[in-house]
């Protein structure tokens, strides 16, 4: 399994969430909170890359890439997956995208990976190099099946296809990455709510609204688990990838 890049020195709002298709991300024709912000505003932005000055082009050049990569990826699963490797990458794709930062992100993952070791005392607040923490090196250890691998384990792209494993491969730019499930993440969301919090649908949108206190755990958890269930089950109505940009 990869390492955690260096998430204790990222900032709150350095990490956000993409579901959509794979075009549309590499072609950059999608926001992060900041620049939709800045656009509402009327204020300049720089573009996300000066070749995509068009992007009907631009998706229209990157979309083959990514259609042979999903075909390669298919057939390196095999029987591994039981449903077609397949949705949708035309430009019509719905998309959507939120930042539930790195304080975030860490600390639903901690919040996952104490909730498998209750003997082990959760931090207040999330450690410089959470990604060392002893219930995450626990929780994946080798051997350690964990209730909650499609969050713990350092997945980066999630497929919009149902399977339990979680594995390692190339992405669409050629990247090494832990890929995993949509599906698979949204059950095991669930599945950490009513183990932990059992908060009702109105608790969690409520978390989405409210800003938390910098590494405070709990607070932020809460938030990112907000945000990552709503883009969950967007991407699993739409059958959508989901990915964590950084």
């Amino acid at each position: 399994m990869l390492a955690f890049e260096a998430k204790g020195t990222r900032s709150f709002m350095a990490l956000d969430v993409y579901a959509g298709s794979l075009t549309r991300y590499y072609a950059g024709a999608w926001e992060n909170l900041v620049e939709k912000a800045t656009r509402e505003r009327g204020a300049p932005q720089p573009a996300r890359s000066a070749e995509l000055t068009d992007v009907a082009k631009a998706q229209d050049r990157i979309r083959p890439k990514v259609i042979a990569w999903r075909a390669v990826l298919a057939e390196a699963l095999g029987d591994r997956i039981e449903t077609p490797l397949d949705w949708d990458e035309t430009e019509a794709a719905p998309w959507f995208s939120h930042r539930p930062g790195w304080d975030g992100f860490g600390s639903l993952v901690l919040w996952a990976a104490y909730a498998e070791h209750p003997t082990l005392r959760r931090p207040e607040t999330l450690p410089e190099e959470w990604d060392h923490d002893i219930a995450l090196t626990r929780s994946t250890a080798p051997g350690f099946r964990s209730r909650y691998s499609h969050l713990v384990h350092n997945v980066e792209l999630w497929l919009p296809v149902a399977f339990e494993i979680t594995f390692e491969g190339e992405d669409v730019s050629g990247r090494r990455v832990v890929m995993g499930s949509v599906t698979t993440l949204r059950r095991q969301l669930a599945d950490l709510n009513a183990a932990t919090w059992k908060a009702s649908g109105t608790d969690v949108a409520a978390w989405a609204r409210m800003r938390p206190e910098q590494k405070a755990v709990e607070g932020c958890a809460r938030y990112a688990f907000a945000i990552l269930t709503e883009l969950a089950q967007r991407a699993q109505a739409g059958r959508l990838p989901m990915k964590l940009d950084h």
